[in-house]
């Protein structure tokens, strides 16, 4: 017994050792190369030793393989040495690949040459980082400002250089709100208040405060902003006409609502319809956060299994919307106690679902239920299908779709028979499929999909940005 403890002890401390020699990599991948380093979608960017062998402990429940931080270490530590074009890089699908080819240790080298090749191009992922503008700065845009900083460490492609607030300013008091969240935690670097230039630091990035009571009466010029793009979080302006107010100010470009769009503004679920917008337009929207989370799964199923029709039920959090005690509201039942009352409502999301994916028109309905939780929600969606499924054949199929191919940043999968909603906080995914609670009958199935409505959706619609931008870096995952 004292053999065994000092054994595992000791392979621990190997393992942690491991870990601390991969941050290095990771950290120079980053800071040097603008080369954002993943393990099945897991960032491990500004993640510490325990977190970087969680990733592992995860990527092989995920992959079903053995892979530990001895055989991705080899790896990291060569493409820390390549001249890579900034991009996002997926570790755990390198090394499977390598893992697969049993080739020689001496030739990983030739063999990540031969995986990265368009990734070794001098210039070829070369742009002008995007200025932006954060127009409103409330949930949403608190966690915007969040990732924002969090990326521009490494050369962010997304400059966020300013935040525009109706009213009196009190940077202080917004800073506040940025500094410390009671469902995200505290903001992770420093902080530093200049109230007397109505701006903040965070993390060396300067964010100038700007008070404006309409779109168009901004002039970020004076700011040293040109040809920003604007990420409109208050939910005020909705259609072609109100978000185009933006554009009349001085130094903007585009204009991207955090919120679904009317009339014939492109709502944008990134994964799904991301490049289908016409040339010039300047309008955009990132749909909602529902609409992102059960549109990627619902593309994945219809393209595997063929969907007749889907009824879609989402158990929701409640949202500032609500009220805390019964009062006034313009919708129904939403007046009513937000933290003491399941609230049966409408969404929008089933038929905003078809203006990503047409091939779904007219085959979506939905219902919403908001409940006393402040985050996290989850949508069930009831399948008809055109062909007879098992449920290992839908949960294989959700399971490839989260690991390879065109929706990883989208879908993730969890297995594990003890989650719960607060477990998905802070995911990036757009959608948590719940393996589990998975069911079919004959050509129907039930699919259960968790999705953190602030930060994944915020994710989504930093890589909208991206695109809209022109600014987004090469891929490999």
């Amino acid at each position: 017994m004292v053999n065994e403890y000092h054994n595992e002890l000791q392979n621990w401390v190997e393992q942690e050792s491991l870990a601390i020699r991969a941050i290095a990599a990771i950290h120079k991948l980053w800071v040097e190369h603008s080369v954002e380093v993943l393990l099945f979608r897991r960032v491990l960017v500004h993640q510490g030793p325990l977190e970087i062998l969680k990733s592992h402990q995860y990527a092989r429940q995920i992959s079903h393989t053995e892979m530990r931080i001895s055989d991705t270490l080899p790896i990291l530590e060569q493409l820390a040495e390549m001249p890579l074009c900034p991009s996002r890089l997926d570790l755990g699908r390198l090394t499977s690949e390598w893992l697969r080819t049993k080739r020689e240790p001496n030739t990983l080298t030739s063999f990540l040459q031969e995986q990265l090749a368009e990734h070794l191009v001098p210039g070829k992922a070369d742009f002008e980082p995007k200025d932006v503008v954060l127009y409103g700065f409330g949930r949403i845009g608190r966690i915007l400002a969040r990732l924002l900083v969090e990326q521009a460490g490494g050369g962010g492609a997304l400059r966020l250089r300013a935040v525009v607030c109706r009213g009196k300013l009190n940077v202080a008091k917004r800073a506040a709100l940025f500094l410390r969240d009671s469902v995200h935690g505290p903001f992770g670097g420093s902080l530093t208040v200049l109230e007397e230039q109505d701006a903040i630091i965070a993390n060396g990035v300067y964010i100038k405060f700007i008070s404006c009571d309409a779109p168009n009466l901004a002039d970020y010029t004076v700011h040293g902003i040109k040809d920003a793009l604007v990420i409109d979080n208050t939910g005020v302006w909705r259609d072609r006409d109100g978000l185009s107010l933006h554009l009349e100010a001085k130094g903007v470009d585009r204009v991207l609502l955090t919120a679904p769009a009317k009339g014939d503004v492109p709502n944008i679920v990134y994964g799904v319809n991301h490049r289908e917008y016409g040339e010039g337009e300047r309008v955009f929207s990132a749909a909602s956060c529902t609409t992102n989370a059960i549109t990627p799964v619902l593309k994945a199923v219809h393209e595997a299994f063929g969907i007749n029709h889907v009824h879609v039920e989402t158990v929701h959090s409640y949202t500032n919307d609500q009220n805390l005690l019964d009062n006034f509201h313009k919708k129904e039942r939403r007046g009513r106690a937000a933290a003491l009352n399941m609230v049966i409502t409408e969404t929008g999301a089933a038929k905003a679902v078809a203006k990503a994916l047409p091939a779904l028109e007219n085959k979506v309905s939905g219902n919403a239920v908001r409940v006393p939780t402040a985050n996290v929600s989850l949508a069930i969606m009831n399948l008809d299908l055109e062909q007879e499924v098992t449920r290992e054949q839908v949960n294989d199929m959700l399971r490839h779709a989260s690991l390879e191919g065109p929706l990883v940043a989208q879908i993730d999968f969890t297995n594990d028979d003890d989650v719960v909603s607060s477990d998905m906080v802070g995911n990036t995914h757009a959608a948590i499929v719940d393996s589990l609670a998975t069911q079919t009958r004959g050509n129907r199935a039930v699919v259960y999909a968790w999705y953190d409505n602030e930060y994944g959706y915020s994710m989504q619609v930093t890589r909208v940005a991206r695109i809209i931008s022109g600014v987004e870096r090469m891929r490999y995952y």
